[in-house]
């Protein structure tokens, strides 16, 4: 199999791309479904090996210029995952942040972190997944008074996105690590509980590891069309499977057969609801494109509270970039990257929570998916900043 990325250049090449994508049932990386294609849209796509064949030549003779990306992504994956055996992952007291973990492993350093930290750390499940594995979140913080105010965060609503469980670890590593020395972090968790889902796609993400590393969405069963799962950010209760988003069950974006169909999407929503009065910001992680998106995704309108949302964004775009010099895109979701409707953070902000923001880590295409472990380091580290440096802006009142 091969990545290859192309940039229509024109309506009719848009067209051509649209047509051929959708018969030969490729894997869209970026844009998330054909319908995002337009002119000058980055498009990558990984093209399987009998289809490599047929797609290529049929780009070169409608005179549509591609790159290759990736030229063997078999030996991509292999690079990534390859070293797993021999290195020992299963003390927790030398837990390394450094390369991505399984679902047990993180399932395992969740509940070490629960014995070991109980002063800061206090561990729940919000509910069963699909396949019945449970939903596991991290509480996070002082329990110096008996209200707080929150933030919400979770990572990998899609399973191949492996940096995000990623940041989700290096989040609360750096918080029980520099509680006591950094005064911001020691004010953050003294004034707001943190509330951390590091795999919100348990079997998805399991999945990944298992049998598809580019598997995207939940594992919940279609009977009629016998393909699995449904777009985890696509399936929540606002504006629900309208633009951007698809009825057709083997569609990487399906919205699902109602909204909040996938009990995952029906456990943090029914969390959020509760605690809605006490969360002020919701975080979403996701990759790839190096980009700090807010509301709206459904529709092109300026949200009520913009000019704090827009300030928050603007600072923590600056602080992101102050570490290694990466940029960040930021804006409104619709504007910035595409139209989505049925969105977390859109859900999220409707339901009342003023700060909803979802990040797409690195990189913008080099390695998509596949982000080498050498990079987890840096990019959590810089996202770090932008996350301490939102939390900040929170604790601080915005007219």
């Amino acid at each position: 199999d091969k990545v290859i990325r192309v940039v229509p250049e024109s309506e009719r090449e848009t067209q051509i791309l649209r047509a051929a994508f959708n018969r030969l049932k490729v894997d869209l990386w970026q844009p998330s479904s054909p319908l995002h294609i337009v002119e000058g849209t980055v498009t990558d796509v990984r093209v399987p090996h009998n289809t490599t064949r047929s797609l290529l030549p049929y780009l070169q003779q409608a005179n549509i210029h591609y790159t290759v990306l990736i030229s063997d992504l078999q030996k991509a994956v292999e690079n990534q995952t390859g070293l797993r055996s021999h290195r020992n992952r299963r003390s927790l007291s030398g837990y390394n942040y450094e390369v991505y973990h399984s679902l047990e492993e993180i399932q395992d350093w969740m509940h070490h972190l629960n014995r070991t930290h109980s002063d800061l750390v206090h561990m729940f499940s919000v509910g069963k997944s699909y396949e019945g594995r449970p939903l596991y979140v991290l509480k996070l913080g002082k329990r110096s008074r008996p209200y707080k105010k929150a933030v919400w965060i979770d990572c990998g609503i899609h399973a191949r996105e492996w940096i995000g469980p990623a940041f989700c670890q290096w989040f609360v590593k750096e918080a029980l690590q520099t509680y006591q020395t950094d005064p911001a972090m020691r004010k953050m968790l003294t004034q707001l509980y943190f509330y951390i889902m590091p795999v919100f796609n348990v079997d998805g993400y399991h999945f990944s590891w298992t049998n598809d590393r580019f598997w995207r969405k939940t594992r919940s069963k279609n009977t009629r069309f016998h393909c699995h799962g449904v777009d985890a950010n696509r399936n929540w209760k606002v504006k629900w499977c309208d633009e951007g988003a698809s009825f057709h069950p083997c569609d990487d974006t399906y919205c699902g057969p109602f909204p909040e169909s996938e009990p995952e999407v029906k456990a943090v929503a029914h969390f959020l609801r509760k605690h809605r009065k006490q969360i002020k910001a919701y975080l979403s992680f996701h990759a790839y494109a190096q980009m700090l998106l807010y509301p709206y995704s459904y529709k092109y309108e300026t949200i009520p509270n913009f000019n704090c949302v827009e300030s928050a964004a603007y600072n923590a775009v600056n602080a992101l970039q102050s570490a290694y010099g990466i940029r960040y895109r930021y804006g409104p979701a619709s504007s910035t990257l595409y139209v989505s409707s049925g969105s977390s953070m859109d859900w999220a902000y409707k339901n009342g929570i003023p700060y909803a923001f979802a990040f797409e880590l690195r990189d913008t295409g080099h390695f998509g998916f596949l982000l080498p472990e050498m990079l987890i380091k840096p990019t959590c580290t810089e996202t770090m900043l932008a996350v301490k440096n939102i939390t900040l802006h929170l604790l601080k009142k915005c007219h």
